[in-house]
């Protein structure tokens, strides 16, 4: 896991603040939970279940959380974030998430190297992964409307990245970030990293494939040149 915040504070005094302790509680307790339901599920998973796992108190966890699905919904926006964080540094993204002219090369190159980048995150932190791609159904209707919205935001940055602009080739994004998220959802929740970035060499070809013959539509200046 990407946090690595200590499992219980210091004994006696510390120089932390209010607000900062909260914030290292409230992280804490997500890592706590989407480790448990790596283990369980969201279902099986309890709030003693992650009590246990963080060393945060039962207090302390409803002074942070309302229940254990606002728990889960937190974990959820720092897995998207975490995602679209390494995405954007990949790409060469500046703070406001565009591109620079010349980032990663050409749009096909540019798609390969983003790609393979979002599969080393979904690897490299499988318990997030888990929480946002197949625990997520369990959760109920907000969770799926939130990760919704985060497909959407990942295909405008493929949209983006490949310098598309009309409908058709927007549309042509969505399908791929569609067809993707079920291709490395089946890997995610066998656990199996390498069927998961085994998902990654027929892809890239497939959408190299689909440039080539314009399935993207029109392209800006810049992708075309």
């Amino acid at each position: 896991m990407s946090e690595s915040l200590p499992r219980r504070l210091p004994r006696g005094r510390h120089a932390l603040s209010r607000d900062e302790l909260e914030r290292v509680q409230r992280a804490r307790l997500c890592v706590a939970m989407a480790e448990v339901m790596a283990e369980k599920g969201y279902v099986a998973t309890s709030v003693a279940d992650v009590l246990a796992r963080s060393g945060v108190s039962r207090q302390t966890f409803y002074q942070v959380f309302d229940s254990k699905l606002d728990c889960f919904m937190t974990a959820f926006e720092f897995a998207g974030d975490l995602l679209m964080e390494r995405l954007l540094e990949k790409v060469g993204a500046d703070e406001n998430g565009l591109l620079a002219p010349d980032a990663a090369g050409d749009p096909v190159r540019r798609f390969e190297l983003t790609f393979t980048a979002y599969l080393e995150a979904l690897a490299a932190e499988l318990p997030y992964t888990r929480l946002f791609l197949v625990e997520v159904y369990a959760a109920g209707s907000a969770a799926v409307q939130r990760r919704s919205r985060l497909q959407a935001t990942i295909t405008t940055l493929l949209a983006d990245l490949m310098g598309v602009t009309d409908d058709a080739g927007r549309f042509t994004c969505q399908m791929i970030v569609a067809a993707t998220s079920a291709m490395v959802t089946n890997a995610v929740a066998d656990n199996d990293v390498a069927a998961l970035r085994a998902v990654g060499p027929p892809l890239i070809d497939h959408v190299r494939t689909l440039w080539n013959a314009g399935a993207f539509g029109h392209q800006t200046e810049r992708s075309s040149r």
